[in-house]
């Protein structure tokens, strides 16, 4: 069997094997509930052998939203609308996992086929929140700066959209400390431009994302495994950078976080990023050996074998796939053949997919 086919096990959660379903905006429900999209969208790549579906970044308060359009579970309603979901991707084998999110400075914004800038009170916006009153760009929103208060809900709404996902049915919770939300922009000096506590020293930038994640690890039953994206590097001179990351990571670790999902940039407008295959993995294997923390790579990740080498080579414990999941929903059951390892194919496509030699 191949690495990619190798079962994974993180506390009393087994996955089946290490190719995992990204979080992706869909920026297609109402109010913050998922809709028929969600259940298709979703359901299709469990039934397409992922091991762990990951739903996009779901708002922890309306505030906290991308776009008017975004996921949210800031009520009960909004769980017991994702347990449809979360069955029917439990029933496919599968694990479903939720990101929870809030936007901070890149709040308030349209969905990207809508110019994806900013969308004023008047058509269904609001005030953003932020580490410091500093917009991402011109054309977005200025934020108002984070109280002490303001912090200590957003806490107490991490932990409620927690304590609800496990209602909902989900057995992985990740907390996105990435791409220039909310929590990436307390972590890095480019946005944090505070002076108390909270700004200034590494310290003092890490304190407010600590503190939401080991308030959400406490919220969470033990058995269940806790993640969190963050961005390694800001890609931009003087900005967040691996170093850093590496010793953020370290400090999430002690606070019992289970896994580092490893992206990069987001937080500053057209940094110069050097896109190519496979090109944050290198990030995920830094992670991995220096913070000594599982880690997941994600980023132009397209090939099976390609997928393969890297946990082969030990830079990583699971693959994150994206957009090529968009463009094949069945990609693992392809890795499966190029790779001659075994894979469950649902009994319905088994006149339409051959099985490797040695599947059941």
């Amino acid at each position: 069997m191949s690495r990619l086919f190798e079962p994974f096990t993180i506390r009393e959660i087994t996955f089946r094997n290490r190719i995992w379903v990204a979080p992706m905006c869909q920026y297609s429900s109402h109010d913050g509930m998922p809709t028929d999209w969600h259940l298709v969208h979703l359901g299709s790549r469990a039934v397409g052998g992922a091991a762990l579906i990951m739903v996009e970044a779901t708002a922890v308060s309306p505030e906290g939203r991308i776009s008017p359009h975004d996921s949210g579970i800031w009520s009960d309603a909004h769980a017991a609308a994702f347990q449809p979901i979360t069955r029917f991707i439990k029933e496919q084998g599968a694990i479903a996992g939720v990101q929870l999110a809030h936007a901070g400075r890149k709040a308030s914004t349209a969905a990207p086929w809508d110019g994806g800038k900013q969308v004023d009170v008047d058509h269904g916006g609001w005030e953003p929140l932020a580490p410091s009153a500093l917009r991402f760009d011109p054309a977005y929103p200025l934020p108002r700066m984070m109280t002490h208060t303001d912090m200590e809900q957003t806490t107490s709404d991490f932990v409620a959209a927690a304590q609800r996902s496990v209602v909902a049915g989900f057995e992985v919770i990740e907390i996105h400390a990435a791409h220039g939300y909310l929590l990436h922009e307390f972590l890095s000096p480019l946005s944090n431009q505070r002076t108390d506590e909270f700004g200034g020293s590494l310290e003092n930038r890490m304190r407010f994302p600590l503190e939401v994640a080991r308030s959400v690890r406490d919220a969470v039953p033990d058995h269940l495994p806790i993640f969190v994206r963050i961005s390694a590097t800001d890609w931009t001179e003087n900005g967040w950078d691996v170093e850093q990351s590496v010793v953020f990571c370290a400090a999430l670790k002690k606070l019992d976080i289970d896994l580092i999902d490893v992206s990069t940039g987001g937080n500053v407008p057209n940094a110069s990023i050097p896109v190519a295959p496979g090109y944050q993995v290198p990030f995920a294997a830094e992670i991995r050996h220096n913070a000594e923390i599982a880690t997941a790579a994600v980023g132009m990740i397209t090939e099976p074998h390609q997928a393969e080498a890297i946990l082969e080579a030990g830079q990583a414990d699971a693959i994150f796939i994206a957009r090529e999941f968009l463009r094949d929903p069945y990609f693992v059951f392809r890795a499966a053949q190029e790779l001659g390892s075994p894979v469950d194919v649902p009994k319905q496509y088994g006149r339409a997919i051959a099985r490797p030699a040695g599947s059941s």
